[in-house]
């Protein structure tokens, strides 16, 4: 929601294209991972640790851990500014706050439940708001069009790096494979049925589109820097008015809580399974880790986060660095027969989802050049 909305408010229409290409190629690595745990009968850093050796699958632990912790930066930032803006305090307190209620909830996963679905609402009410400002904002529809036309206005490489990082996401496409194994335990013969990942990711690209064209329609016509939280809610003004910024607020908080918790697990269960402990949540190995991924995201919130929107800008394009190595060792094991048997990459999918690895890497060195060598 922050990128988009600052790609939507600085370059208008113009970068719609990188929605279409980053929720391909993460829809073209979640079903690799799917088919990997569906192939397996072993978690896919197991499977990693005896193709290549304990060092390698403890490096891609590690990897995914530095990963999950800089995303959960952003997280405990879109956390403390939610609250924080609605009534003009610090979102230092809130972060602590909230990242400590992620902690305890790792003891009361019941109690969660009930509180993800409260999120779930949140963001859904959000985004309810958002499509019904897309038809009063009237964009600029041969406008939209033209956005789909690969271009890279100057100046917005950083964002464009931010928005692959955090939407063509690796760790969640890895994080995959354990998803199905969990299902496939609970119910085996309705696993390969499920489309529920891809279609979560096609309904996160179409969301991520219209809240670029909002804000593009909205804040860029008007000129308006999004600076803060406040900023962003303007692109909900031509239909919520004076209550926007609350309505908006709420989506961020659902969005960044919910994503606090479940982030947390991704990071601190794979570090859990490279390390030997398993991945299992009823672990106190893999729930200790969990637990570090909120304190080290949430330290780094606070002490870094006099501009809290750049913050989230940063934490997210520096994964960029880390990922294609994940990428090359999933990719890998999708295309050995041997582990995969029938489910292993088809021709075409070893082609398209080689020119995703080699995205991934061209931005990352790009990455290195912009931050280092510019």
């Amino acid at each position: 929601m922050t990128i988009t909305s600052k790609l939507g408010a600085v370059y208008g229409y113009s970068l719609l294209w990188i929605v279409a290409v980053a929720i391909f190629f993460m829809a073209i690595f979640t079903a690799m991972g799917a088919r990997i745990g569906m192939a397996t009968r072993q978690t896919l850093l197991s499977t990693i640790r005896q193709k290549w050796g304990k060092t390698a699958a403890i490096a891609i632990g590690l990897g995914v851990f530095f990963v999950t912790t800089s995303f959960q930066a952003g997280n405990s930032i879109g956390v403390g500014i939610s609250i924080a803006e609605t009534n003009n305090t610090s979102p230092v307190v809130w972060i602590i706050a909230f990242n400590v209620i992620g902690i305890v909830l790792l003891f009361f996963r019941g109690f969660y439940k009930v509180l993800e679905k409260l999120m779930i609402f949140l963001v859904g009410l959000m985004l309810f708001a958002f499509i019904t400002t897309l038809f009063l904002a009237k964009p600029d529809f041969s406008q939209v069009v033209t956005g789909f036309i690969p271009a890279i206005p100057e100046g917005s490489f950083g964002l464009v790096i931010a928005f692959m990082a955090s939407c063509f996401s690796i760790v969640g496409a890895f994080y995959q494979s354990y998803l199905v194994q969990e299902r496939m335990k609970a119910n085996p013969e309705k696993v390969e049925k499920r489309n529920d990942s891809i279609t979560g990711i096609l309904i996160l690209g179409i969301m991520s589109a219209i809240v670029l064209i909002c804000a593009a329609s909205v804040l860029h016509t008007k000129q308006i820097p999004v600076n803060n939280a406040s900023d962003m809610a303007k692109a909900l003004e031509p239909l919520f008015g004076k209550y926007a910024s609350t309505l908006f607020l709420a989506g961020l908080f659902g969005a960044s809580f919910s994503s606090l918790v479940g982030n947390a697990t991704v990071g601190g269960s794979l570090l859990g399974d490279a390390l030997g402990y398993g991945s299992k949540l009823d672990s106190k190995v893999v729930k200790g880790l969990i637990a570090l991924v909120m304190i080290i995201g949430a330290s780094i919130a606070i002490i870094f986060g006099k501009l809290p929107l750049e913050l989230i800008v940063f934490a997210q394009s520096v994964t960029i660095f880390l990922v294609p190595f994940i990428g090359i060792a999933m990719y890998t094991v999708a295309n050995d027969g041997q582990i995969m048997g029938s489910y292993k990459n088809s021709p075409a999918i070893k082609i398209l989802a080689g020119l995703g690895l080699l995205l991934i890497i061209l931005l990352a060195i790009s990455n290195v050049k912009e931050l280092f060598f510019k």
